[in-house]
């Protein structure tokens, strides 16, 4: 006789903390899981990395408004639609052929929701917190993102204070793609620095 059933994988200690605070909200009357789940719904289909990616794409066609961009993100970004909690104070640090940039967030998970929806569950792991500090080449290129040995690495910790999104470099030959194509070829592991375009 086999064993047809499938299991599903233990849960960490941390769902385990969520799920009995949601349950206790619950039951307290202080949370409604509609709301929640309207919630979670808005920055899964709503807000997203396609946010990040058309603020990519105009900053690519647009000097003047990558310039805004790079001076002040936050109403550079809000021009576009896209503000709100998580997004209060935004810098954007731009990759160059000699400067690659990496963004994490080594006391939690701070992660700028409207440009680029909810974070990735490897953002945050301790291990990638840790590592992307302590030895950022050798983790990018365990995630894929081989960093030439002569263009330099810098690490940008996002907190509560300031959240941090990467402008990739524009890849060659896309110089005749429309803004609407361009930002279909931007990942959000591009704006976080974990890949390249």
């Amino acid at each position: 006789m086999t064993d047809e059933h499938h299991h599903a994988p233990p849960t960490s200690p941390v769902e385990d903390r969520v799920a009995a605070l949601e349950s206790l909200l619950v039951e307290k009357g202080i949370l409604d899981t509609a709301a929640l789940d309207a919630v979670v719904d808005h920055y899964e289909h709503a807000v997203g990395p396609l946010n990040g990616a058309r603020v990519v794409a105009r900053a690519w066609i647009d000097p003047a408004y990558r310039a805004r961009l790079l001076a002040d993100a936050t109403p550079a970004i809000a021009e576009l639609g896209f503000s709100g909690p998580e997004g209060d104070h935004m810098v954007v640090v731009e990759n160059t052929p000699e400067v690659h940039n990496a963004v994490v967030c080594t006391l939690c998970s701070c992660y700028p929701w409207p440009v680029l929806g909810l974070p990735p569950t490897w953002y945050k792991s301790p291990p990638y917190r840790a590592r992307m500090v302590r030895e950022p080449r050798v983790l990018l290129a365990e995630l894929g993102c081989e960093v030439p040995p002569d263009c330099e690495i810098r690490v940008w910790d996002s907190s509560a204070e300031v959240r941090y999104l990467v402008l990739p470099l524009r890849p060659a030959g896309t110089g005749d793609l429309s803004e609407e194509e361009l930002a279909a070829l931007v990942t959000r592991d591009a704006m976080i620095g974990v890949a390249r375009l």
